[in-house]
């Protein structure tokens, strides 16, 4: 192995089938449509040579964190980023004190200093734990406070984060490089700003949002998403964040070559 990513997730805000609904993606029985909320765990070689064998980061939180952790046999963490503060990438912090009592160490997270003031806001519980009336079980975190263009190195990979916009909501994606390899992760995008295109030169793996066929104000759409593959020109693509507007077997024979569907499972 060298530089891994699996998609734990790769569906919108509401999840594919979505509650209440019986289109025929969301009756689908190929499991390839049945989409949790968006996040994905990079794992790479310990560059110290070190017990444990590999680090594996996360990419946000998502609702289904426990569910999707189970099912791909993730029992430890060395650190997780977040890309922004919108519910569907964070709900699944709770599940992060699992992982801390499993490790027996406290979690670093990664985020703008925007988003971990909304994760102070949102979870009291966790980062002013004093003030709880009873001791409780809660996620031991570590905030680091990161910006997009600086990037850090984390266990020998260099990690840049990068600007992206989520309608007019600037969030974070990320360029992890590691022993020659490189991939970013472009989720819940709608706009590249100029700055950002020197920083997704000579990738191998661009994973970027593709949610459906129509217009969304803050997603982009597969013919657009398309188009920016066409204009970053990564060796390979594999688009995430869909919708039930797509049917995987329907769309993945009509993308170009190097354009793939993500679905959750699926390892790079």
């Amino acid at each position: 192995m060298s530089l891994e990513l699996i998609f734990l997730g790769t569906g919108t805000s509401a999840g594919v089938p979505m509650i209440g609904c019986h289109c025929h993606v969301c009756q689908s029985d190929d499991p390839r449509d049945q989409r949790s909320r968006p996040s994905v765990l990079i794992r790479y070689p310990n560059a110290d040579c070190e017990s444990p064998a590999c680090r594996s980061l996360l990419i946000d939180t998502a609702p289904e964190l426990r569910q999707q952790a189970i099912r791909y046999n993730i029992d430890r963490l060395d650190g997780v980023l977040f890309t922004h503060a919108h519910a569907d990438h964070l709900l699944g912090i709770d599940d992060l004190r699992r992982f801390n009592a499993v490790m027996q160490s406290p979690l670093d997270i990664y985020a703008e200093q925007r988003v971990i003031d909304r994760l102070r806001t949102m979870f009291v519980y966790i980062f002013e734990s004093h003030k709880n009336i009873n001791q409780s079980f809660v996620a031991q975190l570590i905030p680091q406070m990161i910006e997009p263009g600086q990037c850090i190195n984390l266990f020998g990979a260099n990690w840049t984060p990068l600007r992206l916009l989520h309608g007019r909501l600037p969030i974070l994606g990320f360029r992890i490089d590691f022993a020659g390899k490189s991939i970013a992760y472009c989720t819940d995008v709608s706009g590249i700003p100029p700055e950002t295109y020197p920083l997704l030169n000579n990738l191998d793996v661009l994973v970027i949002d593709a949610l459906r066929y129509r217009h969304h104000p803050t997603h982009l759409t597969i013919n657009q998403a398309i188009e920016q593959v066409q204009q970053i020109k990564p060796k390979q693509a594999y688009f995430t964040h869909i919708a039930h507007d797509v049917k995987h077997a329907e769309l993945e024979h009509q993308l170009p070559e190097n354009i793939q569907l993500a679905y959750d499972g699926l390892v790079v």
